[in-house]
């Protein structure tokens, strides 16, 4: 799992643990992608990380994590877990106590250890951001997410955003303009039907988490979402059904492949290559995915929900620090050193994510890409993540992000074969036999 386009690295890169009696039922989903070892050698603070990308982001990110010297010298060692097997791997090395001091991983990860006391709280480094002038560099909404009532159980430092995406040339062919909301959505999607192109290109096949990311968020651009406010499960408010009948009419009137269902991620990037795929949600990158070197695939601006709603789906990728290390003190001066030395990864264009902090933003190798600018400008504002309504994460978003339910929640309504109401309602009770709510 080095390739920066790989489904896996791309559906595990923001996912948590899947909850800890899930996690086992996804592991073979990553058999593909090699094994790893914890072990690691050298003294000082252990910091683990993932391949977010090509073999060379690695390599950038262990020249940062070796630079840093903290108290009374004290230095760090840098350590790739692979995505296969890093549910066992974490686990198994924090119980033993061999585990990393700081780590990043999956999107939820650090709440799920948060809850077995395995993780340190962060609000030193928050407080050292403040005295460096980062705290200030964070972009709007990031940041709050990872706070809890006993502190800040991590600190974010990449994105996985979800967002619209359209090829310019079968809108012209189609004589219609980009949408604006769901009903020129609908609109644009049947004309676009006529040339044989599909007006919400998506999956759900084996190991493509595209379609159930798509669910997710458009209702979260209709003013919904799975939470209340509050944190309570409320899958079947009304702002949810009018979402899932808007869906089902996109399947009935043939704008969603009928094949998308079984589609993984390889065929659908082979629709946006080959023209088939018109519009729809997908990750960053997209026109680098396929191969797309004349700009005729590029972002979208958000769409208005029939209330007006706009909003466009956020994972946030952290860095946490555990409570079995050498020193606490030297955890947090080493969080501190690689927050601030980041930025060299974009510098050098070896992330597909977007960056938390908004100096990145604002560099020449960051802005030369049009549709990332977009995306920050556009988009990040006003991205919501899985917690919606509510703000704060928590472990349970493993589970519903991971977890069968959602799949086939996801699967039942673009088969068409259902009626909003019965789809939410098998969901909501599929949640609530996992998070015994």
């Amino acid at each position: 799992m080095t390739t920066p386009n790989s489904t896996i690295a791309k559906s595990f890169s923001r996912r948590g643990f899947l909850g800890l009696t899930a996690a086992a039922t996804a592991v073979p989903l990553l058999a593909a992608c090699g094994g790893g070892s914890a072990s690691q050698g050298g003294g000082g603070i252990k910091f683990w990380d993932m391949p977010w990308a090509t073999p060379a982001y690695n390599e950038a990110a262990k020249g940062i994590t070796e630079g840093f010297s903290g108290a009374n010298g004290s230095k760090a060692s840098y350590q790739i877990i692979q995505w296969n097997n890093f549910y066992q791997t974490f686990s198994s090395a924090i119980a033993s106590k061999t585990g990393p001091a700081v780590s990043t991983g999956s999107g939820f990860q650090a709440f799920q250890f948060e809850q077995q006391g395995q993780i340190a709280y962060a609000d030193t480094v928050i407080d050292k951001l403040k005295e460096n002038g980062q705290f200030d560099d964070f972009l709007p909404g990031v940041l709050e997410p990872f706070k809890l009532d006993k502190g800040y159980v991590a600190v974010p430092w990449q994105m996985d955003m979800r967002v619209f995406w359209y090829r310019k040339s079968l809108f012209e062919k189609a004589g219609v303009e980009v949408p604006k909301d769901w009903a020129t959505l609908l609109e644009a999607g049947k004309a676009l039907k006529s040339i044989g192109a599909f007006g919400f290109a998506t999956g759900s096949g084996a190991g493509n988490n595209t379609g159930n990311h798509a669910m997710v968020m458009m209702m979260l651009n209709n003013g919904g979402g799975l939470f209340t406010k509050d944190g309570e499960l409320d899958v079947l408010n009304d702002r949810n059904v009018e979402t899932v009948e808007f869906l089902l009419e996109l399947v009935s009137n043939g704008i969603i492949d009928p094949g998308a269902v079984s589609y993984t991620s390889e065929n659908l990037n082979a629709q946006w290559k080959d023209g088939k795929a018109a519009f729809g949600p997908y990750v960053t990158g997209v026109p680098e995915r396929v191969g797309d070197t004349s700009g005729d695939i590029v972002v979208a601006s958000p769409i208005a929900g029939p209330h007006g709603d706009k909003h466009g789906l956020v994972f946030l990728n952290n860095i946490m620090m555990y409570t079995n290390t050498p020193s606490q003190q030297v955890s947090e001066e080493f969080l501190v050193h690689y927050l601030g030395g980041i930025k060299e990864l974009w510098q050098k264009k070896l992330m597909n994510q977007l960056p938390v902090f908004k100096s990145i933003t604002e560099l020449p190798e960051f802005t030369a890409d049009a549709n990332n600018v977009k995306i920050i400008k556009e988009w990040q504002p006003i991205a919501k993540t899985f917690a919606a309504q509510g703000t704060a994460l928590n472990a349970d978003l493993a589970t519903v992000d991971g977890g069968q339910a959602l799949n086939q929640f996801t699967q039942t309504v673009l088969t068409g074969k259902t009626d909003a109401k019965s789809a939410l309602q098998a969901f909501e009770s599929g949640l609530k036999s996992v998070l015994k709510k």
